[in-house]
């Protein structure tokens, strides 16, 4: 198996966070890694790039920056179950998908609300928090 991937994401999104269980239940394997955007780990393992605003959930993966839908997208494709197939939608233009995620990022705090702090893993998935 390759190098661990870490997916960086908003912390106090309450879609983000479901989103973020969602992957665990479906990573048998362990090969997400995780840490809130908000936080230096964040920014530590970007280095100097800029890192987008949290509406944008980020992939560390084989030394490259995934963003937006292409990160979605290659996440599922790494998932158990079904969910690979859902990869299948990178058919679809970037200029087409990203559209569509930036509208639900605009609205996710409407939509799904918000939390005052990030979430604080359980001790059965803590080590995989950075």
């Amino acid at each position: 198996m390759s190098a661990k991937a870490v997916i960086l994401f908003d912390g106090v999104c309450n879609f983000c966070n479901s989103s973020i269980n969602l992957v665990i239940r479906n990573d048998k394997k362990a090969y997400f890694q995780f840490a809130p955007l908000q936080g230096e780990i964040a920014q530590q393992l970007v280095g100097n790039r800029i890192l987008p605003t949290p509406e944008s959930v980020i992939l560390l993966e084989d030394g490259k920056i995934y963003e937006k839908s292409t990160a979605a997208l290659r996440i599922a494709k790494k998932l158990d179950g079904l969910w690979p197939l859902v990869y299948i939608l990178h058919i679809i233009p970037k200029f087409v998908r990203d559209p569509i995620y930036d509208l639900i990022a605009r609205n996710r705090y409407k939509w799904f609300g918000k939390k005052e702090t990030c979430m604080i893993p359980g001790p059965d998935i803590r080590n995989r928090f950075l």
